[in-house]
């Protein structure tokens, strides 16, 4: 029975170095493409999780609009507004101008 403890204890510390061992190698492959030393202090900055702290808030979202020839959603900044409508693209606006002109 001891000597099965004592196997089974061996299997999770071998298995606990192993993944130390990758780990370490891991970082000092990464440390190798200019990110500094595996021994240098810690230039990513993480979390106590590993989680990177949030840097900016998020920016809120553009209002989109529908284009009135086509019905494709586009950034309101990106459309163009004619005749109290919002296009897509100036074709769309020309196409619409004509066919009101009729």
């Amino acid at each position: 029975m001891r000597q099965l403890l004592l196997l089974i204890l061996l299997v999770f510390v071998g298995r606990w170095l192993m993944k130390t061992i990758r780990a370490a190698e891991a970082a000092r492959a990464s440390g190798a493409n200019g990110a500094g030393s595996a021994g240098g202090p810690r230039t990513d900055r993480r979390g106590p999780f590993g989680a990177r702290p949030a840097q900016t808030a998020p920016s809120l979202a553009e209002p989109v609009v529908r284009c009135a020839a086509c019905g494709v959603h586009a950034p309101k900044s990106e459309s163009l507004f004619a005749e109290g409508l919002y296009f897509c693209c100036a074709d769309h606006a020309r196409r619409h101008a004509a066919r009101a002109a009729r």
